[in-house]
């Protein structure tokens, strides 16, 4: 079974961190989250992936993912001209699927418990496709599935009255026959293809398309706030390891990993903490629920909630740094003595929120 990862989107609600990365790449618990799609996808015996880009992600999805010597798979990059919604860029993919059953997953999704359940559903019921989902509080937010026994009946994009709380989950498993549904379809009122209205078409035909079901959590990562919470999801399961020195007057509380050549002085970490390579720290309260890259510079601070990426420095701020987004090299730095005015410097469509 071959897989596509599509990773064509801009990532405009997570600017300005997106002018110099893909939102695919932005980190989760130090690890980026397009990673975490490929290994769910590994893990099911895919060693085939098409990344669907744009002319603009595909440099840096390239550079991040090369062609998949780092986990001895094979990675193709198929370009998605215009973002014409997720069933045009399936539709690119045809060629690259030749007529295979293939998994199409959303790369800036999270979905820990993996795909094997949905895999097994796919192959044990000989379904033309399966669609994971996931029981959720506010339907009206996403694309409903509406289940009729064991299959799904039809989707239903954002209901105002919800017919059902499933909610349509970042993964897909299709045969080649989704290509037919998806040539039958209109561009919706956005102007794009939806992939919706191609499984819709799918069941009109009286293809088989049943659900699956998922029991854990999932996580869209398109916003700053989601991020935040797939990185505390991420770092409830945690694993602690300390391949770092933290000095007698240190204190670690729970689950904490602790990177290569980094050192903790004169500070307390509360767990779930994870902190990349070569990362000090000197008389600063880091934690709970903080992911530290690699390179990092933190002196007499306090920080919690929030992802901090490689190369930053963080020095002498007064108040805690909480649900903090932070890009690599940032620098943020208060004063030793209070003083009256706050001095910045910064890029396009920054965000500042001062206490």
């Amino acid at each position: 079974m071959k897989a596509i990862i599509l990773c064509a989107g801009l990532g405009t609600r997570l600017r300005p961190l997106t002018f110099t990365r893909a939102k695919h790449l932005i980190p989760v618990g130090n690890k980026p989250v397009l990673f975490y799609g490929i290994e769910s996808l590994i893990e099911v015996g895919v060693r085939q992936i098409g990344m669907i880009v744009s002319k603009e992600s595909e440099p840096i999805i390239a550079g991040a993912c090369g062609k998949g010597e780092r986990w001895g798979i094979e990675v193709s990059y198929i370009e998605q001209p215009q973002p014409r919604g997720l069933a045009h860029a399936c539709a690119c993919a045809k060629e690259f699927v030749a007529g295979d059953e293939f998994i199409m997953y959303l790369g800036d999704n999270i979905i820990p418990e993996g795909l094997t359940g949905s895999v097994e559903q796919f192959r044990r019921t000989r379904a033309n496709a399966v669609i994971m989902l996931k029981e959720v509080e506010d339907p009206r937010a996403f694309g409903i599935a509406v289940l009729e026994g064991e299959r799904i009946a039809r989707l239903v994009e954002k209901p105002k009255d919800p017919p059902s709380n499933l909610a349509i989950v970042g993964g897909y498993i299709f045969d080649a026959t989704i290509f037919d549904s998806i040539r039958q379809i209109k561009p919706s009122w956005r102007n794009e293809y939806e992939i919706t209205d191609a499984i819709q078409k799918s069941i009109e035909l009286g293809r088989a398309v049943y659900p699956y079901v998922m029991k854990g959590w999932w996580k869209d990562t398109g916003k700053p706030e989601d991020i935040l919470g797939a990185n505390q999801a991420v770092l409830d399961g945690l694993e602690p390891l300390n391949e770092g020195t933290v000095d007698a007057d240190s204190r670690i509380e729970g689950k904490v990993r602790i990177g290569k050549g980094s050192k903790i002085v004169r500070s307390t970490v509360r767990g779930p903490v994870v902190i990349g390579d070569g990362v000090e720290i000197a008389d600063s309260q880091i934690g709970p629920y903080a992911s530290i890259g690699d390179g990092n510079r933190i002196e007499r601070c306090v920080l919690a909630n929030s992802v901090v990426m490689d190369g930053c420095t963080l020095r002498d701020v007064r108040q805690p740094i909480e649900a903090s987004l932070l890009g690599c090299k940032v620098e943020i730095t208060g004063q030793p003595q209070p003083s009256p005015t706050v001095s910045l410097v910064l890029g396009d469509m920054c965000r500042v929120v001062i206490g």
